[in-house]
């Protein structure tokens, strides 16, 4: 909190001495004047922002800041928004996906674009808009089709849901159960959701009759309100009416005071006109051909536009003016020096500026940057280089773009950044567009016709929820068809006992008979055999716990320092991933973690950071990587970022010759040699280590078994690191059971963006499209054809089809060296575009790369598609991947499931998410070794999965006892099922969507804490309003469940006004031998009319009587659980 305080405080004193600036006080001057043109002189970094800000202060006239291209713009709004806290900065961009391209519009886009226009119609007095000249550029609805599409909803006002449903209709919303995406809306009951074109969020508008009670807005992923608002705005796709000829230029929607403030204007202007020519001509050449916006509509001229500007007011930054009568206004303002990380360099800087009376001032958005910054003096001033007390700054805890030196009122800005030399990214805000959450749910969610398995009866078929009378109460089931129509309920309770099938794909399973034996069998049989190979499995495990390894020295200052300089910022992800691997090698026991992460999202940057831990405490390290490419790039990278360490690195493969190998060979073993990087040549039998202290694993899918046998016998007390960006799906398993110690990162570094993901037959227009845009804006290509014999035709086809582009072929069929260059002359940049097979998925890293074309997309698996997708897209420039394959019509139902997927998922951080796919996709083959795929293929993978966990329960209870404590607070039973006569359901008017319902009945059906089930509780009253009596009722159920657990119900049936329990039918449960047995003896006989117990057969039941509802048992369990309330 105190923090908060400091960087308000100190920018707000900063912003004052901008306020008093006399250069500023002349700038105030001439903006009073009508149509004044103003051009400020020698500024530099970030100084126009703080100049801007002051003189909104000033005068909160409207304001429209236009620079040159979308980032300058995405800098310049993060410095704004920084500079205004509390003040809302709008950032209004262009409508298409790629500029000048108007064939495909950008949801995300049109809607922060409606979103500024609604406001400026309604607050024309006062705002900030930061865009772009491409976006500017682009022609807006007309003021008066705006208004005529809009209505207004406020809290209290009388509204028909009627009328809401008719408007929306006519205006184009699509109405669907959920909302997830702007132009939709859903209504269930008295709750009216609705995603505005006009907001960041959909908003929930909740009636009482025909008044609006309340309007919040919610998360479109998870269905959840965030805030009470008083009224809203309810506007649709005002693109459409763009297209019937409604327009105007931007600057007519514009107050006749509106204040505009350019960066290099004349340089916009001719950009503009350059490509506003082309797109012309080009539309004019293919009226016919080419689907998309007419240029003539979306775009006014270049004199026009120009024309329009010079009614406004406008201040010009940048280095030359474009008016020749603008009044200039001098600045002496200077831009950051470099420090290139020489941290005595300053120091020098900071105490010279004390000296000439000059103030200084860090600007960091992270307070643990400033922590190392005063880390690392301490430690310069500890040896002895520096006087620790002659420097002096003051932090601010917020971001600026770049920093500068304002000679007149003497304050120096500096940038942590740009003194470590990171990358510093823009933050534009999130885009909801067909979340991952929604697409993720759908694919788990039962449709009707799909196979599933229940734990004790088998494979049938589900048939949907069915209401049942019983006793003329409604009932709520779900409904399984088995062999020859034999159809099996399953209470809405018992739903857990149930998994959805997914054996191999594209082939369905035999169903089982009702009551016969078969399946009883196969699942014991199952179930024996998971236990043999778990059985191994958790015995290595506990080898490697017994194991001594080494325990690494905690953190020194050149860990901290390293960490430092990282250049992009660590995401919360990575931080707990650095974290855990720390504590793992300074615990006794050796590591062993699986690092799932995308790729592109810093697993090397942890492996490094590891790494360098191991040589701080004089271990070697090896990096084992699939390919001799590979091999050698990580060398590159690693020798690149421990540059300015203390440390050694070498490679081995196959590009270097034999002698040169055993120099390599003779110095590892000679302990010369810190860090090895190699492939699979680093397990043979001649490689000698003078001191391994880490093994580090990457790409581990690409590893053949044999050299994970190797691999094996190497690491049993050395610490381990595997990274891998698609888990295969058996090491996927084993982190999940807990055979290893796994850590996922699953955010995407702030300023990478989502791939696009196009899906295309093969077109040369399209083809030369991708490669001509991306050359044009300065980029590489990938082009993957994964067949050697006619590799050249297609390198020959791209030449003729781009003939300025220099292209370049690799294959590994090539000789080493010669490969090498191929691949040396595109990462140096000498190339456009690389044809190549799929050597280039195991991780060749381009940043400049970012468009990949993927030939015959359809032979490739889900994981090969995803590793090569990340090949591009590794900065913070839009990248794109077009996949090229026949007519979806005439792939096989895998091939087209698989290129959907990919093209679903092209957001970051799903390749967790593609490898559980791919585990539907690849029907979870060979898990756990050749032998189980048949056991899957009959029993599906879900409910595979469920007797693995049992399996690993009963191992844990039974034959390593002794490795896993026993936990007293664990239920005695792991399940209990219950039947009822009561109508315990979620009615269907209240919420009408079945698979819904089912999900909901599933989520409910997992939750396992009161905390949970009262969260999900307001959840339900959130999105569907008040909840009816018979879910209150379900949710008793779920508690009477617990205890039930606790106390050591196998079973329960309440009905008729009495409740029966089944105990724990294991004679040798804990339960017998504990003191809760006791407690249940004497509840039994200190209440002799309301209850009696009863052995049959070897089974004890208990007997409640006058129990009416869940209620009432609960009651009774709750006394019988706590007897102290009993005798109360």
């Amino acid at each position: 909190m105190h923090s908060v305080f400091l960087r308000m405080d100190l920018l707000k004193d900063l912003k004052e001495k901008y306020t008093a600036h006399p250069a500023v006080q002349e700038l105030f001057l001439q903006i009073g004047k009508q149509a004044s043109k103003t051009h400020l002189q020698s500024t530099a970094g970030s100084a126009s922002s703080f100049i801007a800000s002051a003189t909104f202060e000033h005068e909160p006239a409207p304001m429209l800041f236009i620079l040159p291209d979308r980032e300058e713009a995405a800098y310049f709004l993060n410095d704004m928004e920084n500079l205004n806290p509390g003040k809302k900065v709008f950032f209004f961009p262009s409508s298409y996906r790629k500029p000048f391209k108007l064939n495909a519009h950008e949801n995300a886009s049109i809607q922060m674009r409606t979103e500024v226009l609604s406001h400026i119609n309604k607050h024309s007095q006062s705002f900030i808009v930061v865009s772009y000249a491409e976006a500017v550029a682009e022609n807006v609805v007309t003021r008066h089709a705006l208004e005529k599409n809009t209505i207004e909803a406020r809290v209290g006002e009388h509204l028909s849901i009627d009328f809401v449903n008719d408007f929306l209709t006519e205006n184009n919303f699509h109405r669907t159960d959920f909302v997830f995406e702007p132009g939709q809306f859903a209504i269930r009951g008295g709750i009216v959701d609705v995603y505005s074109y006009a907001y960041e969020l959909p908003f929930r508008i909740e009636f009482d009759g025909n008044k609006i009670e309340s309007i919040r807005s919610f998360d479109p992923v998870t269905q959840l309100s965030e805030k009470n608002l008083h009224f809203v705005t309810v506007i649709p796709n005002i693109q459409t009416e763009m297209q019937q000829n409604v327009t105007e230029s931007f600057f007519k929607f514009l107050p006749e005071n509106t204040l505009i403030w350019t960066r290099d204007l004349s340089y916009s202007l001719s950009y503009l006109d350059e490509n506003l020519t082309v797109l012309k001509n080009q539309s004019s050449e293919n009226d016919e051909t080419e689907e998309g916006d007419d240029p003539k509509i979306i775009y006014d001229s270049i004199e026009e536009i120009k024309s329009v500007l010079t009614a406004f007011r406008q201040v010009e930054f940048g280095l030359k003016a474009f008016y020749e009568n603008a009044v200039g206004i001098k600045f002496n303002i200077q831009t950051q020096p470099q420090f290139n990380k020489n941290f005595n360099l300053l120091a020098g800087y900071l105490i010279e500026n004390s000296e000439k009376q000059f103030k200084s001032y860090i600007f960091s958005d992270s307070a643990k940057q400033v922590e190392r910054i005063y880390a690392i003096f301490d430690d310069l001033s500890f040896k002895k280089e520096i006087q620790r007390d002659d420097i002096h700054f003051n932090p601010v805890y917020t971001s600026l773009n770049k920093g500068f030196t304002d000679l007149d009122i003497k304050v120096s800005l500096f940038t942590d950044h740009q003194i470590f030399d990171r990358y510093h990214r823009f933050k534009l805000r999130k885009n909801y567009s067909r979340n991952e959450a929604i697409s993720i749910k759908e694919l788990y969610s039962l449709k009707p016709g799909d196979y599933v398995t229940h734990i004790d009866h088998g494979v049938g078929r589900f048939g949907g929820l069915e209401k049942l009378n019983i006793d003329g109460r409604q009932q709520e089931a779900i409904r399984l068809v088995y062999k020859d129509n034999d159809i099996l309920y399953v209470s809405i309770h018992s739903l857990h006992r149930i998994a959805r099938f997914t054996g191999k794909d594209g082939t369905a399973p035999s169903l089982n008979k009702l009551g016969s034996t078969s399946w009883a069998s196969l699942k014991q049989k199952t179930k024996k055999k998971v236990k043999d190979i778990a059985r191994d499995l958790i015995a290595l495990y506990a080898k490697r716990k017994s194991q001594e390894g080494f325990a690494y020295a905690p953190d020194n200052y050149l860990q901290t320092e390293l960490e430092a300089s990282f250049i992009y910022e660590d995401t919360p992800d990575q931080i707990k991933a650095t974290r855990d691997v720390k504590k793992d090698m300074e615990s006794a026991s050796p590591m062993d973690r699986l690092i799932c992460g995308d790729v592109g999202f810093g697993k090397t940057e942890i492996a490094i950071r590891a790494a360098f831990k191991a040589v701080n405490d004089s271990k070697q390290v090896a990096i084992l990587v699939p390919t001799t490419i590979l091999a050698m790039q990580h060398y590159r990278t690693i020798s690149e970022r421990l540059k300015d360490f203390p440390c050694t690195i070498d490679y081995i493969n196959r590009f270097k010759s034999t002698a040169q190998q055993s120099e390599t060979l003779r110095k590892l073993a000679a302990g010369k040699i810190d860090i090895i990087i190699g492939t699979h040549r680093l397990l043979s039998k001649d490689i000698k280590f003078s001191n391994l202290g880490l093994l580090i694993i990457d790409e581990e899918q690409k590893f053949g078994v044999a050299s994970k046998e190797k691999i094996k016998s190497l690491k049993v007390n050395v610490d381990t690191l595997t990274l891998t960006a698609t888990p295969i799906p058996r090491t996927l398993q084993f982190s999940l059971m807990g055979a290893r110690d796994l850590s996922i990162i699953n955010t995407p570094p702030p300023n990478r963006y989502p791939v696009t993901t196009e899906l295309h037959t093969f077109n040369d227009k399209v083809i030369r499209e991708a490669i001509m845009y991306e050359v044009s804006r300065g980029g590489q290509v990938f082009f993957v054809h994964n067949r050697v014999q006619d590799i050249h035709d297609i390198s020959d086809m791209i030449r003729k089809l781009c003939p300025d582009v220099k292209i370049v072929v690799g294959h590994g069929q090539m000789d080493g060296s010669q490969l090498e260059e191929v691949l040396m002359t595109f990462i140096e940049g000498d190339a456009d575009v690389l044809v190549a097979t799929t050597i280039i998925e195991s991780g060749i890293d381009i940043s400049n790369a970012n468009t990949i074309i993927i030939n015959q997309a359809q032979n490739f698996g889900l994981s090969d598609l995803h590793q090569m997708r990340g090949r591009v897209g590794r900065s913070n420039k839009k990248a794109f991947c077009y996949l090229v394959a026949p007519p979806l019509t005439v792939l096989t139902p895998e091939a087209r499931q698989r290129l959907q997927a990919i093209e679903e998922y092209s957001d970051l951080g799903m390749g967790f998410q593609v490898a559980l796919r791919d585990l539907d996709i690849r029907g979870a083959g060979n898990l756990l070794g050749g032998e189980q795929s048949g056991f899957i293929s009959e029993i599906g993978f879900e409910m595979y999965q469920k007797i693995l966990d049992e399996a690993l329960i009963e191992l844990r209870e039974s034959d390593f006892k002794e490795l896993f404590p026993a936990d007293d607070n664990k239920p005695i039973v792991a399940d209990c099922q219950i039947e009822t006569d009561l109508e315990i359901l979620i009615p269907t008017r209240y919420v009408e969507n079945i698979v819904e319902r089912l999900n909901l009945y599933k989520e409910l059906d997992d939750v396992e804490t009161e905390e949970k089930l009262s969260a999900f509780e307001s959840q339900l009253r959130d999105r569907f309003g008040p909840v009816p009596k018979q879910v209150m009722e379900l949710f008793e159920t779920i508690r009477l469940r617990w205890k039930a657990k606790s106390l050591g119900f196998e079973k329960l049936i309440l009905k008729n006004g009495q409740l029966k329990g089944y105990l724990v039918s294991n004679p040798d449960s804990r339960l017998y031998k504990s003191d809760l047995f006791t407690q249940i003896i004497n509840f039994v006989k200190g209440n002799p009319s309301r209850c009696r117990m009863k052995e049959d057969k070897g089974k004890l039941s208990l007997t409640f009587y006058k129990i009416e509802t869940v209620n009432d048992a609960n009651t009774v369990f709750q006394k019988m659980l706590n007897p102290s309330v009993a005798t109360a």
